[in-house]
C-alpha cells in the first residue's frame, strides 16, 4: 500500500504562501526608527529634562519642588510628538533660557 505523504496535497498552497511572503517588504523589527539629527537632539532634550530634575532637589520647600517638576514634566509631554527640527531646535533654545533664569531665582534662596 503506497499512500502518498499528506503533504504532497498542500504543496500549491505552500508554494502560494512561500511566494506571497517573498513577495512583501520587509518589516523593520524595531518599527519606526529616527534619523541620526532626531537622535542627538532626542539625547540633548533628555540631559536637559535630567539637568531640570536634579538641579530641583535643591529648591528648599518641598511643595514648591513638587509644582516646579510637575511643571518642567508637562512641558515637556506637550511637546513630546513634535518631529520638525527646528522647531525642537527651538524648543530646546528656549527651555534652556527658562531654565538658566529659574536656576538663577534658586541659587538665590
Amino acid at each position: 500500500m503506497n499512500r502518498p505523504a499528506p503533504l504532497l496535497g498542500c504543496l500549491p498552497a505552500l508554494r502560494l504562501c512561500i511566494r506571497g511572503y517573498a513577495s512583501r517588504p520587509p518589516r523593520p523589527r524595531l518599527g519606526d526608527t529616527l534619523s541620526l539629527e532626531h537622535f542627538l537632539q532626542r539625547a540633548r532634550v533628555l540631559a536637559l529634562y535630567r539637568t531640570i530634575m536634579r538641579a530641583t532637589r535643591r529648591i528648599p520647600d518641598p511643595a514648591t519642588r513638587a509644582e516646579t517638576r510637575r511643571m518642567a514634566r508637562a512641558e515637556f509631554e506637550r511637546n513630546r510628538h513634535v518631529t520638525d527640527l527646528d522647531h525642537i531646535r527651538y524648543l530646546l533654545s528656549t527651555g534652556k533660557t527658562e531654565w538658566e533664569n529659574m536656576e538663577r531665582y534658586i541659587d538665590g534662596l
